[in-house]
């Protein structure tokens, strides 16, 4: 299991808080070893930087994963094309963060692209915490059961589950692998908000996780 923790977000707003009670709750009780992670909705699955759909038209910063890490999205349509592009953005900002750990920099530009407000505030902390470890991650981390849901025009509300079993902690400068086993706490349920800005790019704008969460269990 990899990751570190999350720092703990603010509440959501008020219609987040409907979305959160309907989807099975959630909270900001997140343990260490807390991953961020992307979004979408439907059967298919995809690795580290699903294509954008309908917000194609930004300059989107190149993304870019070592061999040795993946992220796989599953559910990624639900035939609605708006929904599909909340997802695909939802997705970029988990590999954005990643993308920052891998490079070893809370500069690289998707990170403030995707993220924005208290969630890019919470993200660079999180990525500064790899940094000040020395530390990068290895394996592969799924995200799944990803459902998302619209208010009005631009914003949008994402929920998903990750499964952290098959990914790994590794220290850059003595090369430990730490292969943690497979337990409760590798399942992490995450609530997020989403903006659509003048660019058309659905922002992560905040955040909550729930490490253990029984609704991510297998």
């Amino acid at each position: 299991m990899k990751r570190r923790t999350l720092p703990a977000a603010a509440a959501l707003t008020a219609a987040a808080a409907l979305l959160l009670t309907a989807c099975g709750g959630g909270s900001d009780n997140s343990k260490a070893n807390d991953k961020i992670a992307g979004a979408d909705t439907g059967n298919t699955k995809t690795s580290a930087s699903p294509s954008p759909s309908a917000s194609s038209k930004a300059d989107r910063p190149k993304i870019s994963f070592p061999s040795y890490a993946k992220n796989v999205f599953e559910d990624q349509k639900t035939g609605d094309t708006t929904k599909d592009a909340v997802l695909a953005d939802s997705a970029m900002s988990v590999n954005s963060m990643d993308d920052a750990i891998f490079k070893g920099s809370t500069a690289a530009e998707a990170l403030g692209f995707y993220n924005s407000g208290k969630a890019l505030s919470s993200a660079i902390t999180f990525v500064q915490g790899y940094i000040d470890k020395n530390d990068t991650w290895i394996g592969e981390t799924r995200y799944f059961d990803r459902k998302v849901t619209l208010s009005g025009n631009s914003q949008a509300y994402v929920t998903y589950c990750s499964d952290e079993s098959k990914s790994f902690l590794k220290n850059k400068k003595t090369g430990k692998v730490d292969k943690t086993p497979t337990t409760a706490d590798s399942y992490v349920l995450y609530h997020t908000s989403l903006s659509r800005n003048h660019q058309g790019v659905w922002q992560t704008t905040d955040i909550v996780s729930n490490r253990g969460d029984k609704a991510c269990q297998p």
